[in-house]
């Protein structure tokens, strides 16, 4: 009677693992991102150079950093729209802090959120049409000074001097 019980216990902990296992995985394959250097120049000259991930198709721009345990400080995420138009994101299924760095098409930040919040379905809206959104690791933003204003260059945005 108690060697059941317990062969059900743990067959019963074994299937919570195994669901809570499949459950925070994606489901669809994984996409492939391409990169290239991008460089923040804040308003008082300084440049900040990064590795940005590039998200040019439905299907990066669905996932985005979706999954990801980390990312390394010096990279980030670069998405392009193609067009300008309000841009609308959030962060189901996001476990790192972010900053979203919003473009216009000339590579001017448009408008920054900070520390958008891990598994958060809040709407994070861009305020105003744009082509591209940045995302850098939360806080990083503020600790290099990026601001409206600021001039992000790159050769996806064809801004590259």
């Amino acid at each position: 009677m108690i060697s059941s019980f317990i062969s059900k216990s743990v067959v019963s902990a074994f299937a919570a693992l195994t669901f809570f296992v499949v459950a925070t995985k994606p489901l669809a394959a994984q996409e492939n991102f391409s990169s290239e250097p991008l460089t923040i120049q804040t308003s008082d000259g300084k440049n900040h150079e990064f590795k940005a991930e590039l998200a040019t198709t439905d299907g990066q721009r669905q996932q985005g950093l979706m999954f990801r345990e980390s990312m390394a400080l010096t990279n980030g995420m670069l998405f392009d729209f193609g067009t300008d138009r309000d841009v609308m994101m959030w962060m189901k299924n996001t476990f790192i802090p972010l900053d979203m760095v919003f473009i216009s098409k000339e590579g001017k930040v448009t408008h920054v959120h900070p520390n958008a919040v891990p598994h958060s379905e809040d709407i994070i809206s861009s305020r105003g049409p744009v082509r591209y959104v940045l995302e850098l690791n939360g806080g990083m933003a503020k600790n290099l000074g990026i601001k409206s204003g600021d001039t992000v260059r790159s050769k996806q945005i064809g801004n590259t001097k």
